[in-house]
């Protein structure tokens, strides 16, 4: 089973290499693609002097900074051409914590989606406050409801997807990004019956570097859960009509 492990990024300077090296200590087997959206802090640049050093690592540069989802998919498509079995999200500034990939990458030997949660147990956010933890929970519920999701973190970023199950939900349509990104392609994984698990995990803030999430992105993810979600129930409406017009 050959594993990629695609790492995002802009201006991560600071972050990038403790996390490669971080990655090839912990999943040697692994090999590392950073999909770079012409970060001007030089984070290609070092991404590549670490590769010619520690190996196994290849560095993708997007002309301009584009968005989280865009950079995903840009990556599993690298992967995919090359014949990768497995394609790992992970977050490169260690909110995600690299010592769990193992945990993650067993359960993928089983299931089709693998899903590092927050919220099922033995998962925690710690120093998160009351309200952050407030806003994540309650728009996990709203979308799980509201799509038939099933999961307890449906907007978590450290995931693990079989190259069959990217096939099969069709990810190069997939257009949202950040919170939407990770909530569209589960709904996909859904909607392509695929089988999905949840392992637990520590969700830590980011120590070094700026944050890119903000609350302005997760409430346009939960309008586009609205929107998929009146779409879903329109089409479920329609097949139920033509089904009552074959029976009469």
């Amino acid at each position: 089973m050959r594993t990629l492990v695609v790492i995002p990024t802009y201006n991560e300077i600071l972050n990038v290499e403790p996390m490669v090296r971080a990655l090839r200590r912990i999943v040697p087997s692994a090999d590392v693609l950073v999909v770079d959206d012409s970060s001007p802090d030089g984070t290609a640049d070092a991404a590549r002097e670490l590769a010619r050093e520690v190996g196994q690592v290849e560095v993708l540069v997007r002309p301009a900074k584009s968005g989280l989802g865009g950079a995903y998919r840009a990556g599993f498509a690298w992967g995919l051409e090359r014949g990768y079995d497995r394609l790992v999200e992970i977050d490169c500034d260690f909110s995600h914590d690299p010592e769990m990939l193992p945990a993650l990458l067993t359960a993928a030997e089983t299931f089709d989606v693998v899903i590092g949660s927050r919220y099922v147990v033995g998962g925690s956010t710690p120093r998160w406050s009351v309200p952050r933890l407030l806003l994540s929970r309650g728009g996990n519920w709203y979308a799980s409801v509201m799509l038939g999701l099933r999961v307890h973190d449906a907007t978590a970023g450290y995931r693990v997807y079989s190259a069959h199950a990217l096939e099969e939900m069709d990810y190069e349509t997939v257009s949202a990004d950040g919170y939407g990104f990770q909530i569209e392609m589960t709904f996909r994984a859904r909607q392509a019956h695929l089988s999905i698990s949840e392992v637990p995990i520590s969700f830590t803030d980011r120590a070094r570097g700026e944050s890119k999430m903000s609350g302005a992105i997760v409430f346009e993810a939960l309008g586009l859960v609205t929107r998929w979600a009146l779409t879903r129930w329109r089409r479920r409406s329609h097949s139920v009509a033509q089904q009552g017009r074959q029976h009469t």
